[in-house]
């Protein structure tokens, strides 16, 4: 395999004018296939924008062709191909997996491709249920408890944009595994090379029943409406689980898989003796703009048909050192009320694959330490979430509360004449600039109810003069951004979880069989990151089982 690295071709270019590029490179007439390994956009010269590929090339004649080849750009590839530890397990020891997030169903997937036969416990409902339920909730405000946004089949992450992409670094090549799942499930192949890939709720749940029932072809189980409400423990190892609070399951190798809204569960857990502890997070808001207005600062151009709407990524530096940053940005989506308690409201952001909705949206938040949280106990992370969703729900009368970020920094600034407030006052840009791009009328994008509150009053008052202090920053990189007209939602408050359940090097807990896996215990972030965790322990587990 020939790798090629950096070729550039302009947005919009035809496979012939790719397949000439590469035969250029090669410097040969032979016949050879490509394989694309990435692809990014490169706009430094906006409005003129190119991709730029990296290519594996296969190629009959490899050492002759690379011999004659342009190696500035070619080299010569080992490719190295993921292997699961065990293969074609015909033991009778099944694994028991709490949670079908995407750490908890993939593994589950690996483990039952492993011949495991896993048993999944899920809370809430299958996927085609738990939309209804969703949605019902966002036309009535009527909230199922344990069928919304945060629980049931796919996790929190099946109401979102469905991105793919991870910082974590894959030496291992789960990531690649991970999109490759995704891909036999249904979702399209240019997630396997796409810079930022992302498959949009719609498509991401049909993904997620395929998996399931993958999962249940090869002799697994998935059990709906299967909330674990305790364990059973005999000499601190794990002998079983108790479902609903009165079904006892037998297990020895249990994969805790819960996501960051478990609450109860944490509790449960803590009750026991489970070891845990509290995590920095981050909280704030959804910022919304026009999309129109983003795709100008990112492309030159109010549409690129080619490249669909565009993303960014933004962060800053507060004068008291905390980061505020972008996260979660979806281009063309909608604010989804995402509550999961009575009482309580979060908000988060959703596109579908199209991405081809009228408003930008992405959560603007601060990062937060268990200091911050009012308490040294484990779970005082959750606690302050529950504080500032109780604010938020009161804003509103139970619907998303929503201000113009004019409105939200004047509030802000009025409330404090100290030099930090007045500096902000002094970085404000003139919004008369972009005025023209964030009309007046320029509405909220929002999934469920909403209605104009004072959402300059939910969050404590230095984490809200850290939010101004940011938007005013990337008013300054993208022009229009800290706009007066631009909508403030609140409250985001389930970036990841506060909370992380101790596992050691063999990924178990105190308790030897329990497995924590994935956002919710503490061990990624985001989609893609809890998906190659659950991979990472179905691995370990396999190898427990197995001896392997």
């Amino acid at each position: 395999m020939l790798r090629i690295n950096q070729l550039k071709l302009p947005v919009g270019h035809t496979e012939e004018e790719l397949t000439q590029k590469v035969r250029k490179l090669l410097c040969t007439k032979q016949m050879f296939s490509i394989n694309i390994v990435r692809r990014s956009v490169d706009a430094r010269k906006k409005p003129e924008l190119y991709f730029n590929y990296v290519l594996d090339i296969s190629v009959e004649k490899q050492a002759e062709v690379y011999k004659h080849c342009d190696k500035k750009q070619v080299a010569i590839l080992q490719e190295k191909k993921y292997c699961f530890p065990v293969s074609a397990y015909c033991g009778s020891v099944r694994p028991v997996i709490i949670g079908t997030g995407p750490a908890g169903i993939f593994c589950g997937y690996m483990l039952a491709e492993a011949g495991f036969k896993p048993i999944l416990l899920e809370r809430g409902k299958p996927v085609e249920e738990r939309i209804k339920d969703v949605e019902y909730f966002w036309e009535t405000g009527e909230l199922n408890t344990e069928s919304n946004v945060q629980f049931g089949e796919g996790g929190a992450g099946t109401f979102s944009d469905g991105k793919l992409n991870t910082l974590v670094k894959d030496k291992y090549g789960r990531n690649k595994e991970v999109l490759s799942v995704f891909v036999k499930e249904g979702a399209p192949e240019e997630i396997l090379y796409d810079y930022k890939p992302h498959i949009g709720t719609d498509v991401l749940s049909e993904v997620i029943r395929n998996m399931r029932n993958r999962i249940i072809s090869l002799g697994g189980e998935v059990r709906f409406k299967a909330k674990v409400t305790g364990f059973e423990v005999e000499n601190k190892a794990v002998k079983g689980v108790i479902i609903n609070g009165s079904e006892r399951l037998p297990a020895e190798y249990v994969v805790l898989a819960p996501g960051h809204s478990a609450r109860d569960t944490f509790q449960e857990l803590y009750n026991m003796g489970m070891e845990m502890e509290a995590k920095p997070f981050a909280v704030g808001f959804r910022v919304e703009h026009p999309q129109e207005l983003i795709n100008l600062s990112q492309y030159g151009k109010k549409e690129v048909p080619e490249l669909g709407n565009a993303p960014y990524k933004l962060t800053a530096s507060a004068k008291d050192g905390r980061g505020v940053y972008s996260f979660c940005m979806c281009p063309g989506g909608y604010v989804v009320n995402a509550s999961s308690e009575e009482g309580r409201l979060a908000v988060n952001g959703m596109s579908y694959s199209g991405r081809n909705g009228k408003n930008a949206n992405s959560a603007i938040i601060i990062s937060v330490t268990p200091e911050d949280y009012g308490s040294g106990h484990p779970l005082a992370g959750i606690e302050f979430q529950r504080r500032l969703e109780e604010k938020a729900f009161q804003a509103g009368g139970g619907k998303v509360p929503v201000e113009r970020y004019g409105d939200f920094r004047n509030a802000v600034m009025n409330r404090s004449e100290s030099e930090s407030s007045r500096g902000v006052r002094e970085q404000s840009s003139d919004p008369l600039k972009v005025s023209e791009q964030v009309a007046d009328t320029f509405e909220p994008a929002v999934k469920g109810k909403w209605c104009y509150a004072e959402v300059h009053k939910i969050l404590p008052e230095e984490l809200t003069t850290c939010f101004v202090e940011g938007m005013e920053q990337f008013g300054r990189i993208i022009s229009g951004f800290n706009h007066e007209n631009v909508l403030i939602d609140a409250v985001e408050s389930r970036t990841s979880s506060p909370v992380r359940i101790i596992r050691d090097e063999e990924l178990q807990s105190a308790i030897r069989g329990i497995f924590p896996c994935g956002e919710g215990a503490g061990y990624a972030g985001g989609i893609t990151s809890a998906a190659m965790d659950g991979i990472k322990v179905a691995e370990e587990v396999a190898r427990q089982i197995t001896g392997a």
